[in-house]
C-alpha cells in the first residue's frame, strides 16, 4: 500500500495516514476528495484494519458504488486481499440497522420502507378515511408539511396546538391519521428511517456500544450537506473513540432547502476539539483564471473556513462576458458558441447552466432549431413538464372542447370537485351516446337527477365557455394569461407555495413569453401548439450529447470542459426568494461557485438586460446584474463583441415599454460607430464604475453605450445607440416614460449627467 500512497500529493496523503481521532478534510472543489477517502480505507484495511470495522457514508447510492469499486481496485494493485468496508448512504445504513435491532427498536423485523410513491398514496388514504377534500390542499403539500414536522421532532397534538388556520389543523389531522396508516401498514417513511435509528441509539445504551465497536472507523462524505439527524446518529455512532473523518466543502453547500445545515462542518473543531484539519487546495480540473474569479465570489461569505485553491493546469485563458439585450439574443449567442466548439472538437463537453428550470425553454428552442445535440439533466423538457402541459391543454379545450385527452387532463386541476365516480358517469354516457365528454357533461348538466355532483360541472362548463370567449378577443399570450387565472391554476400554486409551486409559476411564466415570442415571428397560436407537441415528442438524440442542459444545483458533482453560467441578474441568481431569507444570499453565493467551478478549460457568464413582463408580454423589464458579477476581479474577465455593457456594471436600463427595433437594429446600435466621444466621459481612461479596472474588450462596443445625457425636453436618459459617424453620427436615447428617440448627435443639445 505504500506505493499507491506514493500517490497522492502531501495533503491527501496527511489525509489518509491521520487514523486516529477526529479528522475534518477541508476538499475543494476538484481537489481529490474522493479519491483521498478511498485511499484512506484502502490504507486501514492493508494496515490489518478488518473491513467490516469500516464505515462510509454517502449522499447517493452512485458514490457509494464509486467508493466500493475504488477500494477493490485499490487493494487488488496493492496486492492485498480485497475486502468491502460498509459503504451505503444514510438511508440505507438506517434500514439495515433497524432490521438487525428491529426488536430493540419496537418494530417488527419484516417492516416495510414506503418509497415517495407510496408516502403520497399513504396520504391519500389518510384523507379519504378523513373525508376530507384535496381542494387545495394536495396530498404531496401535506406530506411536505409532516415531514417537516417529523424532522423538528414536532407530534401531531404539537402541530395541531400550534395550528393558526384550518389548514394547519387538517394538516396535523392528516399527520395523526398517517402515522397511525403506517404503524397499522408496519411501515416507515424515509423520515422514519432516520429518526428511529438515532432515538434508538440514543435510548438503548447497549444497542449503541454493540454498533460502536461494530465501527471502529467512520468516514462521511459531503459532510457540510448533513442534517441535524444525520449529525447526531454519526456522533452517537462514533463513541469515545472518535475515529470519525468527515469530508466536506462549506463553499459548496447548497442544500439548506433539504435541511442541510452548513453551520455543523463549520462547527466540527468546536464540537472535536481534539480534530485535525487538513486542507486539499491542489485543483486538479480547473485553469487559475477559472479558480480565482470563483473565489472572488464566494471570498464575500461570512460563514466560511476559507481555502485558496491552487490548478495544476495552469493559468488558462480569462473568462468571457456577455450582456444580452434579451433572452433571446442570450440563447443565440451561447448556441453560437456552443456550435463553434463542437465544430472545433466534437468530443468536448458543454454545459448551459441556469437557476431554474423555466430558463432551460430559450435555449432548447435554439439548439433545437440550429440541430445541436444536447441532454436536459435536472428536469423534464419544458414542454413536457406537467404544469406546461396542463396550461397547453386548457388552450386546446378552449379551441376544441371536444379534446376529450385534454378534457380528462384538466377536469379536476385544480381540484373542483369533481370525483372519479363522476368522472365515470361522465365516461359511460359519452360511451353510451357516442358523443364526446363535452356533450356528456351538456347532458348531465342539463338535468336535475345528479344533485350536488352537477354543480362542479357546470362551473368547469361556465370555465371553458369564458376561454373561449377570451380566445376570440385576446391576444395569445394575454389569452394564456387569463387562462392561468380563470382556471384557478396560478392561485393554486401561489396558495401552496412549495419551492417546487414557485418553480411551476416561474415555468408558466416562461410559457406566456414564448408564445408572445413565437407571435412576433408571425406564427399563430396553432403553429406554436403543433411546435410544442413535436417538441414533447422529439426530444431524444441518438449518440453523446455535445451540450448538457442543467440548474445549478444539479451541477453538483459533474464537471464539463466548457461552462455557460446563464441568467446572471438580480432576481434570478440571486433568486428573489433568496433575498429576503436569512442565509440566503450567502447559499445562492455558494451555488455560483459551484457552477464556476464545473468548469475544466472556460467560462462564460451571461445576462440578459430585458425580460418579457408576465401578464404584459408585450413590455419588457430590465433588470439589474447579479450582485455576483461585480464580486469577479475584472481583470480575469474580457467583454465579448456585442455586449452591452462591461461585467460589474450596475447602471439600471430602463424598460422598453415599445420594444421598438428590430434585433439587427439593435445589433447595428451595439456594434457601430468608432470610439469617439460624444459626451465627455468624467471616469478616467481605462477605469470601469466604482473605479474598477475596466474589463478588456474582445470587440467595438462602442464607449457611449449606456451613458446617462439631459435632453431640454424629454429629461434624463441613456444612450442605447450610435450610427454613423462624425458630423453625421446619430444617437438613439431611451427616455423612462417616453420611448427611444434618434437624434444628430451636433444638434442634439445633450448634457452628460
Amino acid at each position: 500500500m505504500l506505493t499507491l500512497i506514493d500517490e497522492l500529493n502531501p495533503e491527501q496523503r496527511l489525509a489518509v495516514e491521520t487514523t486516529e481521532g477526529p479528522v475534518l478534510i477541508l476538499a475543494g472543489a476538484g481537489t481529490g476528495k474522493t479519491r483521498a477517502i478511498t485511499y484512506r480505507m484502502a490504507n486501514l484495511i492493508a494496515n490489518g484494519v478488518p473491513a467490516e470495522a469500516i464505515l462510509a457514508v454517502t449522499f447517493t447510492n452512485k458514490a457509494a458504488e464509486e467508493m466500493r469499486n475504488r477500494v477493490t481496485d485499490l487493494l487488488l494493485r496493492a496486492g492485498v486481499l480485497p475486502a468491502q468496508p460498509w459503504v451505503s448512504t444514510f438511508h440505507s445504513l438506517c434500514a439495515q440497522l433497524l432490521r438487525r435491532e428491529a426488536a430493540a427498536a419496537g418494530l417488527p423485523r419484516d417492516f416495510a420502507i414506503y418509497d415517495d410513491d407510496d408516502q403520497v398514496a399513504a396520504v391519500k388514504l389518510a384523507m379519504a378515511n378523513l373525508q376530507i377534500e384535496e381542494d387545495g390542499l394536495t396530498p404531496r403539500h401535506a406530506l411536505s408539511r409532516i415531514s417537516y414536522a417529523k424532522n423538528h421532532n414536532q407530534t401531531p397534538v404539537q402541530v395541531r396546538a400550534e395550528a393558526f388556520d384550518q389548514d394547519g389543523r387538517k394538516i396535523a389531522d392528516i399527520f395523526a391519521a398517517y402515522e397511525k396508516l403506517l404503524h397499522d401498514c408496519k411501515a416507515l417513511d424515509f423520515d422514519d428511517l432516520l429518526l428511529r435509528s438515532a432515538r434508538l441509539l440514543r435510548e438503548s445504551a447497549s444497542t449503541r456500544e454493540k454498533w460502536q465497536r461494530r465501527f471502529q472507523y467512520i468516514h462521511v462524505d459531503e459532510y457540510q450537506d448533513t442534517n441535524r439527524v444525520q449529525y447526531e446518529l454519526m456522533g452517537l455512532l462514533a463513541g469515545r473513540k472518535q475515529n470519525i473523518c468527515v469530508v466536506g466543502d462549506e463553499d459548496q453547500s447548497i442544500y439548506r432547502w433539504r435541511g442541510a445545515d452548513v453551520s455543523i462542518l463549520l462547527s466540527f473543531a468546536r464540537d472535536f476539539p481534539t480534530a485535525r484539519v487538513i486542507k486539499l487546495e491542489r485543483n486538479y480540473r480547473s485553469t487559475q483564471r477559472i479558480l480565482d474569479a470563483a473565489a472572488g465570489v464566494v471570498a464575500n461569505n461570512a460563514e466560511r473556513l476559507g481555502k485558496s485553491l491552487t490548478a495544476e493546469k495552469g493559468g488558462g485563458a480569462n473568462l468571457k462576458y456577455l450582456e444580452a439585450r434579451d433572452a433571446q439574443a442570450e440563447a443565440e449567442y451561447v448556441a453560437g458558441e456552443l456550435e463553434r466548439i463542437q465544430n472545433e472538437d466534437s468530443d468536448q463537453t458543454c454545459a448551459v447552466e441556469y437557476r431554474t428550470n423555466s430558463q432551460s425553454r430559450a435555449f432548447e428552442e435554439v439548439l433545437r432549431r440550429r440541430g445541436l445535440r444536447y441532454r436536459l439533466v435536472g428536469g423534464f423538457s419544458f414542454y413536457n413538464r406537467s404544469e406546461v402541459k396542463d396550461a397547453l391543454a386548457y388552450v386546446r379545450l378552449a379551441m376544441h372542447p371536444e379534446d376529450d385527452v385534454s378534457l380528462l387532463r384538466v377536469l379536476n386541476v385544480p381540484p373542483r370537485g369533481i370525483g372519479k365516480a363522476t368522472v365515470d358517469v361522465l365516461r359511460e354516457t359519452a360511451r353510451v351516446d357516442g358523443t364526446p365528454l363535452w356533450s356528456a357533461i351538456e347532458k348531465l348538466s342539463a338535468g336535475a337527477s345528479a344533485g350536488r355532483a352537477v354543480t362542479p360541472l357546470r362551473a368547469f362548463q361556465e370555465l371553458i365557455r369564458r376561454l373561449q370567449q377570451a380566445l376570440s378577443t385576446k391576444e395569445p399570450a394575454q389569452f394564456l394569461h387569463a387562462v392561468l387565472e380563470e382556471s384557478g391554476y396560478m392561485d393554486m400554486l401561489k396558495d401552496r407555495n412549495t419551492p417546487e409551486d414557485v418553480a411551476r409559476m416561474e415555468n408558466l411564466e416562461e410559457l406566456t413569453r414564448a408564445v408572445a415570442e413565437s407571435m412576433e415571428v408571425g406564427e399563430t397560436l396553432m403553429d406554436f401548439l403543433d411546435a410544442a407537441a413535436l417538441v414533447s415528442e422529439a426530444d431524444q438524440y441518438d449518440g453523446k450529447p455535445g451540450t448538457t442542459l442543467i440548474t445549478l444545483h444539479s451541477t453538483k458533482g459533474l464537471e464539463f470542459d466548457h461552462v455557460f453560467l446563464t441568467g446572471m441578474e438580480e432576481g434570478i441568481c440571486p433568486h428573489s426568494r433568496s433575498i429576503k431569507e436569512e442565509g440566503g444570499i450567502e447559499e445562492e453565493r455558494r451555488l455560483v461557485y459551484v457552477g464556476m467551478t464545473r468548469a475544466r478549460k472556460s467560462l462564460t457568464l451571461t445576462r440578459a438586460v430585458y425580460r418579457r413582463i408576465f401578464g404584459n408580454e408585450r413590455q419588457l423589464r430590465a433588470s439589474l446584474p447579479s450582485r455576483f458579477l461585480a464580486e469577479i476581479p475584472s481583470e480575469l474577465v474580457d467583454t465579448v463583441r456585442g455586449s452591452m455593457a462591461e461585467i460589474g456594471e450596475s447602471r439600471r436600463y430602463e424598460p422598453d415599454r415599445e420594444y421598438s427595433y428590430s434585433r439587427q437594429e439593435f445589433l447595428l446600435r451595439v456594434r457601430g460607430g468608432p470610439k469617439r466621444s460624444a459626451v465627455a466621459s468624467p471616469r478616467s481612461a481605462g477605469t470601469g464604475s466604482f473605479g474598477r479596472p475596466a474589463a478588456k474588450h474582445g470587440a467595438d462596443a462602442n464607449p457611449l453605450l449606456g451613458r446617462k445625457v439631459r435632453h431640454p425636453n424629454y429629461g434624463v436618459g441613456t444612450i442605447v445607440g450610435v450610427e454613423g459617424e462624425d458630423e453625421d453620427r446619430r444617437l438613439s436615447v431611451s427616455f423612462p416614460g417616453r420611448g427611444t428617440k434618434k437624434f444628430i448627435e451636433r444638434y442634439a443639445q445633450l448634457e452628460q449627467v
